[in-house]
C-alpha cells in the first residue's frame, strides 16, 4: 500500500512538471526574425552606466553580444552561454565571487544568453553583481 502512494506520487509530481513545461514551451517569447532595435544595458562595478542600441538581424541575445565583442564567455551543456566579461571587464568569482548578471528588462534572466529570444524593442542588461 505504502508502495503504492510513492509511485502514485512520484507519477503526479511527474505529470506536474510536464505541464509546467508545456506552459512555460507555449508562453515564452520567440525569437524574432529578420531587423529588430534592442537595447543592451551594461552596469559596471561602479554603477556607471552604458547603453547601446542595436539594430539586429540576431535571433539570440548571445548572438548578438558575440557579434558586437561586447562579452566574451563560453558555452558548457550544463550552464549554457557563461559570459566571463562584458565591455572589456572580467568578473572573476573566485576573486570576490563577482559575475555578470542578466536581465530581461527588470527580470532576472532564468537561461543564458543562449536561450534568450531577441524581441523587437527589447531591453537586456548586464550586471556586475557579486555574491
Amino acid at each position: 500500500m505504502k508502495n503504492k502512494k510513492i509511485v502514485l506520487a512520484v507519477l503526479a509530481l511527474f505529470m506536474v512538471i510536464g505541464i509546467m513545461a508545456g506552459v512555460y514551451m507555449g508562453t515564452r517569447p520567440e525569437a524574432v526574425e529578420g531587423a529588430k532595435t534592442v537595447t543592451i544595458q551594461i552596469i559596471h562595478k561602479d554603477g556607471t552606466e552604458k547603453n547601446l542600441e542595436y539594430h539586429t538581424d540576431a535571433e539570440f541575445l548571445a548572438d548578438l553580444l558575440l557579434e558586437k565583442e561586447l562579452v566574451t564567455g563560453y558555452s558548457s551543456e550544463e550552464y549554457g552561454f557563461t559570459i566571463e566579461s562584458v565591455d572589456g571587464v572580467t568578473a572573476d568569482w573566485n576573486v570576490d565571487g563577482a559575475y555578470w548578471a542578466l536581465y530581461e528588462g527588470e527580470e532576472y534572466a532564468t537561461t543564458s544568453a543562449a536561450g534568450i529570444a531577441l524581441i523587437d524593442g527589447g531591453v537586456y542588461k548586464l550586471v556586475y553583481e557579486t555574491f
